[in-house]
């Protein structure tokens, strides 16, 4: 019997692709659904289905960017055979997004047991759900906006690449919520900052649902639960990566903030309450 049955898949593929790239925290709401739906938050099993389902969200931030990440790619690869080459931003770039994913991932090993553990419960999602919110207030308090995507150096990468490791430890800040907010506070607008935190973010969270398929599987999810989950995060949030990089070329960060601290208030009422444990 499957840990996660193909109606709950297609539930928890489309919170996925809702939330994934939004600065909402897409681990927090798969943990509160799961919640809701009875499904045991710390499983195994449903640790590894959250992060392969990832995967479908991934590829579509693949499509969405295909000519720019075929540019990047091709860079990459010319310089490695090429010195005249090593000059070209594209090229450098990539190397950024590679330095900048180390620490993620080496994090992401070493605390694996904290990971899956004490730190997958819903108390530390609804604190990380306010948590988060203040950072973003701030970034969008302080940040200057006044950097474009072509301003990005090499510092801004590692520093944004490293903000992933907040969102790693504590489910509900929020990945791209930590990257964005990152990015603000070191004055990039909100359209060079939500870009790179995309980029940044494909190695991480490929490499992390690739890692867990094994043990999705081998814990006891089904490959149809798996494939319809992913094929579903996949549609939704090619629509929300689309409707994201229009949101933020008009809008501030704060109507995230305001929705995430209703979220995490409400979590908070429902496990005290023990409407959810």
């Amino acid at each position: 019997m499957s840990a996660i049955t193909v109606g709950q898949a297609v539930v928890l593929g489309a919170v996925e692709g809702v939330t994934e790239f939004l600065p909402v925290s897409s681990t927090g709401h798969l943990k509160i659904t799961e919640g809701l739906m009875g499904i045991q938050v710390e499983d195994r099993a449903v640790v590894g289905f959250s992060a392969v389902i990832q995967v479908g969200a991934i590829a579509a931030v693949l499509v969405y960017f295909r000519k720019d990440i075929a540019r990047i790619v091709g860079a990459w690869f010319r310089g490695l055979r090429d010195a005249g080459e090593r000059e070209n931003r594209d090229y450098r770039f990539a190397w950024w997004v590679i330095a900048a994913t180390a620490p993620v991932v080496l994090v992401g090993l070493l605390a694996k047991p904290l990971i899956e553990g004490p730190l997958a419960s819903l108390w530390v999602v609804a604190g990380s759900l306010i948590g988060g919110s203040a950072v973003m207030w701030a970034a969008e308090r302080w940040g200057r906006h006044k950097r474009g995507e072509g301003d990005t150096s090499v510092r801004d990468a590692m520093l944004v690449g490293g903000s992933q490791i907040l969102a790693l430890l504590f489910p509900g800040f929020s990945r791209s919520g930590a990257t964005m907010s990152t990015a603000l506070l070191l004055d990039l607008d909100r359209v060079a900052a939500t870009r790179l935190s995309f980029f940044l973010g494909i190695p991480a969270l490929t490499g992390a649902g690739l890692y867990e398929l094994k043990d999705a599987l081998g814990a006891g999810v089904g490959a149809t639960p798996l494939l319809v989950g992913t094929a579903v995060s996949f549609a939704v949030a090619y629509a929300s990566v689309a409707w994201l990089l229009r949101f933020v070329t008009r809008n501030s960060l704060n109507v995230f903030v305001a929705y995430r601290i209703v979220v995490g208030v409400l979590l908070f009422g429902l496990l005290a309450a023990g409407g959810l444990s």
